[in-house]
């Protein structure tokens, strides 16, 4: 079951006055009103796909969300449960589409029963399971331990969790009604310094499929269907420079969807070179778009020619990793912490894995999962960038962030 909707291969020069003809068509359906808490790109408007992952027993129900267009899925994931009903993993925004979607499957598969919300510190995840919980309120809230927010840390109910159906997930996983189906493992805490990281990963004995949050990624070479429903981003982002016209076809989005991948997970690729306010501003002036749409037509970037090798690196045939952000500024500061975490995850007998980013379902196995952290296990210099010097380049600016954080952040764990 999927919803996907494209254009062919036909190759469009879309003029100024036609562009909005790509992007996302005002609908009710898709509002998202409480958008200005964390205000992302679509903003109050966000379409909804779902997918069917394991017949009859998984779904993913994908949005997307993103900064300057750069903009990638955010998914969750919805299981059938053995004993009737439904068990809900990171909710994404409830907009009439998304709960038509799920009210289908309430109705052939029984009541919401579980939502789960995985993360501490993933706001995009957080700020969606309150709006969520309110269309099942008969379902159980089950939160990862050491919540925490900025600049007040509050308690649940006054972000929106209702507080009488809202309960922690205990590290031994004792007294869960749903453990007859699911092992969980906890990463963390891991002290940041305002507050702490801590994902939970479930993992599904039924179907063999590990559910991760953030901690594990695979890039798809394609964008993804629900990606492509809103080509704009994709097509602002192939351009080389900012001269180029936006033009939609089958390689134009998928040339962009590269260079977003790039952006989402190195902020500052190698393989672009930012371009001065002048040059900016003097190619705004003859650029195709100067709507407030395209940013006036201020494109601050310039690719290089050598950008898809580096994006062949990230992708690595579609092998699960871990996202140079967590790699560099986050995991690194609890190294035995990560490990032990990962080996015990590394026993389950998965076939498959969820991530709530980017590709979903990702093909792995128990030792392709553990191989993913073994970067923790190599000097700091090397992380990822075994693969080569131009993944180091990548990482620089990464590196350059965590530099600075070393300085203000708690210690690392040995």
């Amino acid at each position: 079951m999927i919803l996907v909707e494209g254009r062919g291969k036909e190759l469009t020069t879309i003029p100024q006055g036609e562009q909005r003809s790509v992007s996302q068509r005002k609908n009710p359906d898709w509002d998202w009103p409480f958008w200005p808490l964390l205000p992302l790109y679509p903003y109050g408007q966000r379409r909804t796909v779902l997918r069917e992952i394991v017949p009859d027993t998984i779904w993913v129900l994908e949005q997307i969300q993103g900064v300057l267009y750069v903009t990638v899925p955010i998914r969750m994931t919805v299981v059938k449960l053995q004993m009737g009903g439904l068990w809900v993993y990171a909710p994404v925004a409830p907009t009439p589409e998304c709960i038509r979607w799920m009210n289908q499957l309430v109705d052939r598969h029984g009541p919401v029963k579980f939502i789960i919300l995985p993360t501490v510190s993933g706001i995009e995840h957080k700020i969606f399971v309150g709006p969520f919980a309110r269309y099942f309120p008969s379902a159980q809230v089950f939160v990862a331990p050491h919540q925490w927010s900025y600049p007040l840390n509050l308690p649940l109910s006054w972000l929106g969790l209702p507080s009488r159906r809202t309960t922690t997930l205990p590290a031994n996983g004792q007294g869960i009604p749903f453990i007859d189906e699911f092992d969980y493992e906890l990463l963390g805490p891991i002290e940041l310094g305002l507050g702490c990281f801590l994902e939970a990963v479930f993992y599904h004995r039924p179907t063999h499929t590990l559910l991760t949050t953030d901690t594990i990624i695979a890039i798809p070479e394609e964008p993804p269907p629900v990606v492509q429903l809103d080509p704009y981003p994709l097509l602002f982002h192939a351009r080389d420079h900012g001269l180029d016209l936006i033009i939609d076809s089958p390689s134009h989005r998928c040339k962009g969807w590269q260079r977003i991948c790039l952006f989402a997970n190195y902020f500052r690729p190698s393989a672009v070179d930012a371009v001065s306010l002048s040059t900016g501003w003097k190619q705004a002036q003859h650029g195709g778009d100067r709507s407030s749409k395209a940013y006036f037509g201020l494109f601050p970037f310039h690719w290089q020619s050598n950008w898809h090798e580096s994006f062949l690196i990230l992708h690595n045939q579609g092998r699960p990793f871990v996202a140079p952000i967590l790699q560099t500024l986050i995991l690194n500061r609890g190294v035995s912490t990560t490990l032990h975490w990962a080996d015990r995850v590394a026993k389950w007998d998965f076939t498959q894995i969820i991530p709530c980013h980017f590709q979903a379902p990702v093909t792995s196995t128990p030792s392709i999962f553990r191989e993913a952290f073994s970067f923790l296990e190599s000097s700091s210099t090397q992380s990822m960038s075994n693969r080569g010097e131009i993944h180091q380049t990548d990482f620089a600016c990464i590196q350059q962030i965590e530099a600075f954080l070393s300085a203000i952040l708690p210690p690392r764990e040995n």
